[in-house]
């Protein structure tokens, strides 16, 4: 088992490790806190001000009568209607639609925004996914095998050592960069364009999505003032794939990046160069290292 030296003194790095976890998860509830509770705190008391104003507006209305509204609101969006518009707006369950909301269930993004309300449609759902998740987990893992086999044709290209460090270098520089540019950069301008986002609210959608976080704040073609063209979610939902694969690999490479230093820092004497060296010799490991 792997230990830390502190002053002598062996600790064991697992332990390190969670509780290093458990800081960050702190950490991070505590900047959100700070800087989303202020502003939290205005939007509440501008929506009770604006129903203030609403009520004397319209006397012939009460509070109650008020409440119950907002209430049905909130159900009709709970249930994926759009309480803008009216009902001449697009179905929610229409082809495209439907296509890329079986996406976000295989690929558990789940933005929440849109659920199925039948219990023959929640039955399905469950089904679904118990099959589809499992199968878009071999599908994402079959491309990043794809892309490690490319690598590995043009690793055979290169004979001598110093080469292929460089051409490993140059490999893993062209993945990242290729990649962001086609996952994360592009995207949110075309977004931006459509949507009526801003640049970086199209960012903050892509990575949220691509990462499966899904909060459901942003998703793409819900805007009921807008014509979208009918295969725009479909189109979304193919560019959700592919980026889910290959932000998949550049966690990977991150995952691998920190296990490497945690065992160049925290192993034994040795222990580090065998460990670095088994997994490079392993060819079930996948061949995108980070060069040290």
């Amino acid at each position: 088992m792997s230990h830390l030296v502190v002053r002598g003194r062996r600790i064991n790095w697992t332990l390190v490790l969670v509780l290093g976890y458990l800081f960050y998860l702190l950490l991070g509830a505590m900047v959100f806190q700070l800087l989303e509770k202020q502003a939290e705190a205005q939007s509440r008391d501008q929506f009770q001000l604006e129903k203030l104003k609403f009520l004397q507006n319209y006397t012939c209305l009460d509070k109650q009568a008020l409440e119950q509204f907002v209430q049905v609101i909130l159900e009709a969006w709970e249930k994926g209607v759009n309480p803008e518009g009216n009902s001449t707006n697009p179905s929610n369950w229409d082809f495209s639609n439907s296509f890329f909301f079986a996406g976000t269930v295989v690929t558990t993004i789940g933005y929440g925004n849109l659920a199925p309300s039948t219990v023959a449609g929640q039955v399905f759902c469950v089904f679904y996914a118990l099959f589809g998740v499992p199968l878009n987990l071999a599908f994402l893992n079959q491309l990043g095998k794809g892309l490690n086999a490319h690598l590995i044709i043009l690793e055979r290209w290169v004979h001598k050592p110093g080469r292929a460090r460089v051409v490993q270098t140059l490999a893993l520089s062209l993945f990242l960069t290729a990649g962001t540019l086609l996952f994360l950069v592009f995207p949110p301008m075309i977004f931006s364009y459509v949507e009526g986002w801003s640049y970086g609210e199209g960012f903050y959608f892509t990575f949220i999505t691509l990462s499966t976080i899904g909060f459901g704040d942003y998703v793409v073609g819900t805007d009921p003032n807008k014509h979208y063209i009918s295969m725009y979610r479909s189109l979304a939902a193919i560019w959700i794939v592919f980026g889910l694969a290959w932000l998949a690999l550049v966690f990977n490479l991150g995952a691998d990046l920190m296990e490497k230093f945690l065992q160049l820092k925290w192993h034994k004497p040795g222990t580090a160069e065998e460990a670095i060296t088994k997994m490079e010799d392993d060819p079930d490991q996948p061949r995108i290292h980070i060069p040290s």
